[in-house]
């Protein structure tokens, strides 16, 4: 072998070089013969940095092979943007199926130079260059499979960390439907306490029932402390849940029986008039007198309550209804308990008929 023949390359290593630089392309980079014929056909359209070359939902049937500079494709829903350099090309579904809607924002980034190949100039070339337009569509078509699977994938994974998050959302609105119950109700009887009954008012014209009034019972333990002094706090708890058992036993599921504080209870109720008001009031007083408690030196415990109540002012607010309630509750107490006393209420609406 001369050294002539030894220092030219053989025609397999000649090959070897051709698939090595293909080999190193990027998925939408164009070689130099294709480069060479889409610029033949093709126009040059210079673009600043900013300018927007289409947008997401635009009809286009134009492919774009970038001459120089940056340009930079905006997916939008989440998904991340790719950045298209020289010698790549963008948009090519418009040449291959006509009129497809972008599915990105095309923006240069920095000063740039495009080749826009247009649908008619892609359908030429396919009958006369063939074989090279096959394979750059045969690359091609390889790049939007590979990158319809990755979509794929990514929805499979943002699919699964959506399931993830809303199952996440509904534990924590669980825990916050319980804390928000936990705060509204009395940790002692179960009833609820002031700040549910104020949540209850926000939405009571929502619940209200027709052909009925609003009427107010507010019950109170006779000689509380006694209980308490003589028998101890232990028995005063026994105590207090019962009576809030029997509070929430004179009430309908309309109604609203809660815990106001200490010996006090509140019963909110749609009652038809007066005399209903009067017969759960009864009911109330007559179900504690029958509570058998153990007290003290082997001695059973009977309790007793006051009840006041009050129909509810039309146009009025808790405030009022409560002072009306309570006014009725003075009397009770004041012919010595153990009873009840209801009024019609300062501008108490008139019982239906």
């Amino acid at each position: 072998m001369s050294a002539i023949d030894a220092e030219r390359p053989s025609q397999s290593s000649a090959s070897l070089h051709v698939v090595r630089s293909r080999a190193v392309l990027l998925p939408r980079e164009l070689s130099d013969e294709e480069c060479a014929l889409f610029a033949r056909v093709g126009r040059r359209r210079e673009l600043k940095p900013g300018e927007v070359i289409f947008t997401r939902g635009e009809l286009g049937r134009s492919m774009f092979i970038v001459e120089k500079g940056e340009i930079q494709l905006e997916f939008g829903d989440g998904m991340p943007d790719k950045l298209i350099g020289a010698r790549e090309f963008f948009g090519e579904l418009a040449l291959f199926i006509g009129n497809h809607a972008r599915v990105a924002n095309a923006v240069a980034v920095v000063p740039s130079a495009l080749i826009v190949v247009e649908h008619q100039a892609f359908d030429d070339l396919i009958v006369k260059e063939p074989g090279l337009l096959a394979q750059f569509m045969r690359r091609s078509f390889s790049y939007l499979v590979a990158s319809e699977q990755q979509l794929i994938q990514s929805l499979k994974r943002r699919n699964e960390d959506l399931m993830v998050t809303l199952d996440s959302l509904r534990q924590t609105q669980t825990q916050l439907s319980t804390a928000q119950r936990l705060v509204q109700t009395d940790e002692l009887t179960g009833l609820c306490n002031r700040r549910g009954l104020y949540m209850f008012l926000e939405h009571l014209d929502e619940q209200r029932l027709p052909g009925t009034v609003l009427g107010l019972l507010l019950v109170d333990l006779d000689r509380f402390k006694q209980i308490n002094d003589h028998c101890g706090h232990l028995v005063g708890d026994q105590v207090l849940r019962a009576i809030a058992e029997e509070v929430s036993n004179a009430a309908s599921p309309c109604d609203l029986p809660c815990r106001l504080g200490g010996d006090e209870f509140a019963l909110l109720m749609q009652v038809t008039g007066i005399e209903e008001l009067r017969a759960r009031a009864t009911q109330i007083i007559g179900a504690v007198r029958t509570l058998r408690f153990p007290g003290c030196a082997d001695e059973a415990l009977s309790v007793a309550v006051s009840v006041g109540g009050s129909l509810c002012a039309h146009g009025a607010d808790w405030a009022v209804w409560y002072s009306d309630a309570d006014c009725a509750l003075y009397e009770a107490k004041g012919i010595g308990g153990d009873g009840y006393r209801v009024i019609e209420g300062a501008g108490a609406p008139a019982a239906p008929a």
